[in-house]
């Protein structure tokens, strides 16, 4: 944990894998993603081998590690536009780019209803 307080210090955001929270922990031995959440160190998460994987992180962080549902989905959304410099993106927002996503939690599980992308009803 040292490092990763050292990273934030230095202005970095800290990124972890969807699946490694999903899953309880890395499966490589390395930090677990939730442990660094409840220590109020984590702000991405990513997925490159399970995109789907970020909508249930999301509800996972909330469910797990008592985070409010809005900061967690932050994760996903806001925080990983924000570090990559996207400013048009991420929130809800007049004149943002409008790419939203409709959600509905069955059996504790994220189910997504509707797909909107720029504006526009895709699913």
């Amino acid at each position: 944990m040292v490092r990763i307080n050292a990273a934030r210090e230095a202005g970095l955001a800290v990124l972890m894998g969807a699946p490694n929270l999903i899953l309880g922990g890395s499966h490589t031995g390395n930090a677990s993603a939730l442990d660094l959440a409840r220590a109020g160190l984590l702000d991405i998460l990513s997925s490159d081998y399970v995109p789907g994987a970020l909508l249930e992180a999301a509800f996972c962080l909330s469910r797990e590690a008592g985070i409010a549902l809005p900061a967690a989905v932050a994760t996903v959304t806001a925080n990983p536009a924000r570090a990559m410099g996207l400013a048009d993106r991420g929130r809800i927002a007049p004149g943002l780019v409008a790419d939203l996503v409709r959600v509905r939690e069955i059996d504790g599980l994220p189910v997504v209803r509707a797909v909107w992308r720029r504006g526009e009803r895709v699913i």
